[in-house]
């Protein structure tokens, strides 16, 4: 049964975080060594590093999805800090090994959602200015579906198409 914490929408959302995850996870179990360091097509990353990358920046968007919900801003946030952000971390995790980063997928993708379903209707629906989108004002639900839903699946198609 949903409580006031746990609802509806936040339960679906939740589950489409983990049915992202789910299929990253899936998929990749299944890529040889060599796949898993094929780069990915316009991007240079290895796979493997870009699962790492999915996998790891769960906790961040949820914080930021959070911070949204609560009414504040996410400001200093720009492509810029975003490249920055995803060249040092190919560059610090450039041999990431394949079990450690499914597991890491495995949890954080389960602590996120579980995250998601604390969202009330309300914290969903609560907008604030975000410096990555132009500082325009973006609900949380926008929010957790253009981050932490959607990252798994927009990584899983470049990872597709790069091992035509």
């Amino acid at each position: 049964m949903n409580n006031s914490n746990n609802t509806k929408r936040a339960s679906l959302l939740a589950d489409r975080i983990l049915q992202g995850a789910n299929m990253l996870m899936e998929y990749s179990e299944g890529l040889t060594d060599s796949e898993w360091k094929t780069p990915v097509v316009g991007d240079g990353r290895s796979i493997g590093v870009v699962v790492h990358h999915v996998a790891s920046v769960y906790p961040m968007e949820i914080e930021l999805a959070q911070l949204l919900a609560s009414g504040q801003d996410i400001q200093g946030a720009n492509i810029d800090v975003v490249n920055k952000m995803n060249a040092e971390h190919a560059f610090e995790n450039s041999n990431v090994k394949k079990h450690e980063t499914l597991e890491l997928l495995k949890h954080n993708s389960k602590i996120a959602a579980d995250s998601v379903r604390k969202f009330t209707d309300n914290q969903l629906d609560t907008s604030a200015k975000v410096s990555l989108n132009a500082d325009a004002p973006l609900t949380a639900q926008f929010f957790i579906e253009d981050h932490a839903l959607r990252h798994s699946f927009h990584h899983l198609l470049k990872i597709k198409e790069s091992l035509k």
